[in-house]
């Protein structure tokens, strides 16, 4: 069982730069694939970035490649996105996951434990 826990989130000015973190309980964080995900108001929730077990492998959606970073840190059992340039479409509720075994990352349906959110809201 892995319990997740996002922060970081808040509102910011188009251009501007945010850092989430989610929080793992637990001493198997570094089995699991991390992913992030948003949902903005009136859409389904959509892929962002993944970041395989030892963290020598991403993923990013087109929508977010060259302005958000994904990292983390098995020591701290922690997932970070950074997230640069942001735009007013970038707003949404922002979740990490967790998946023990992953083929294909951007699909929500192979993570098997995901957060609460956090809100980013971006103004223009």
């Amino acid at each position: 069982q892995v319990q997740l826990v996002e922060s970081g989130g808040g509102l910011v000015q188009a251009g501007g730069s945010l850092m989430l973190s989610c929080a793992a309980s637990g001493r198997t964080f570094s089995t699991y694939t991390m992913g992030w995900f948003r949902q903005a108001p009136g859409k389904e929730r959509e892929y962002v970035a993944a970041i395989s077990r030892t963290g020598d492998g991403t993923s990013y959606a087109v929508p977010v490649k060259g302005r958000f970073t994904i990292s983390r840190d098995n020591a701290k059992n922690t997932v970070y996105l950074h997230m640069n340039s942001l735009k007013p479409e970038d707003t949404a509720v922002y979740y990490c996951a967790a998946a023990l075994s992953v083929r294909y990352v951007h699909q929500e349906q192979e993570y098997d434990y995901w957060g609460r959110g956090t809100q980013v809201t971006v103004s223009s």
